[in-house]
Parts: C-alpha cells; structure tokens; sequence
C-alpha cells in the first residue's frame, strides 16, 4: 500500500472512530457540544504531526513525550471536569495509536472499536451502576451526627425522592441549626 493511501485509510477510520467516541458516546450522555472542537482538532492535531514525524523515523518514546506535551497544553487552560479531561486523553491516545500503529487496517479497526466500544460500555449502567451527587441544604441538624445515618438517609429519600445510598456532611451552621450535605445517589 502506498504511503498516500496508508494515511488515508488511518485518517478516515481515525475520523469514524473519534466521532463515534464523541459523537455517539460523549455527547449522548453528557449533552455537550462546546468541546467538540477541542477534541476533533487535538485528536486531527496529535495524528498529523506524529504520523509526518514518524515517517522520519521517529522513536516510539518520541512519540509518547509529544502525546505527553500535547496532554499538558490542556492543563494550562480553563478548568476542566475529570469527564472531559478523560475524554481528551482518549481522543489524543486514539490520534496517537492511529498514527503509529503497525498490522493495517483491520488492526486499527479493532483499537478503534475496542477503545470506543470500551468507553461506551464503561459509559453504560451495565458495569457499574451510576452514582450521581447533588449538594444539599438541610435544615434538620439532629439528624446529621453519626448515630442517625440510616435516619438521615430515610429523611432525604422522602423529602427529595431520590434513591439516596449515602451522604456527606460538608458543613455544620450551629448558629443556623442547619448542615450542608453531599448526597449521593442512583438515577
């Protein structure tokens, strides 16, 4: 296969696998679209430059310090959740991987589905089921301390109606009579 039409067939199944990656597993579930550029140009980004590096014989832990100077630009920018941090490493290491990887197509057709197959059922409730926070104000300060948990819990079920499993006292408002709470529980 000649070289022109090697990266042709490494760009599209790239492109096909970051836009399932984003499209379909990301954005289906976090319904944001605002870092899409961000993570179509990274990924597009990281394959260009690795793969025209690797092409004049550049080393493999060349290309892992490119991968990690590319992962600490990130870094120096604006905040941004673990989600989407995990997600930008994703769509690096899957520009990385398509760019240098050996074995033709059908074997980056596999890294590609494995890695977006693998994102998408760790994204699913078939793995673990999915715990959500919500912080709470609450005004019943007897039942905060550690011999009414179970009461507590109870509470915040009926009052919410939110599967409630667990709790953390973040702050207690003596002068208020009131706690701050972190609840976690199961949509």
């Amino acid at each position: 296969m000649s070289p022109l039409v090697d990266f042709g067939v490494r760009l599209a199944i790239d492109l096909v696998a970051v836009t399932a990656l984003v499209r379909g597993v990301y954005f289906t579930r976090y319904r944001r679209g605002d870092l899409f550029l961000t993570f179509f140009a990274f990924n597009l980004v990281v394959l260009l430059i690795t793969r025209s590096l690797n092409s004049a014989e550049m080393t493999l832990g060349a290309a892992f310090g490119l991968f990690a100077v590319f992962s600490m630009l990130r870094y120096r920018t604006e905040g941004i959740s673990a989600k989407d941090m995990t997600y930008l490493f994703l769509v690096i290491a899957l520009g990385l991987v398509m760019a240098i990887a050996g074995g033709g197509w059908p074997a980056l057709l596999l890294i590609g589905a494995a890695l977006v197959g693998g994102t998408a059922l760790l994204e699913g409730n078939l793995v673990t089921r999915r715990e959500h926070a919500q912080p709470v104000h609450y005004d019943d300060i007897r039942l905060v301390g550690p011999g009414s948990r179970q009461e507590l819990i109870g509470d915040l079920r009926a009052r919410t109606g939110l599967d409630v499993h667990r709790v953390e006292v973040q702050e207690i408002d003596l002068l208020k009579d009131a706690a701050r709470l972190m609840v976690y529980y199961h949509a």
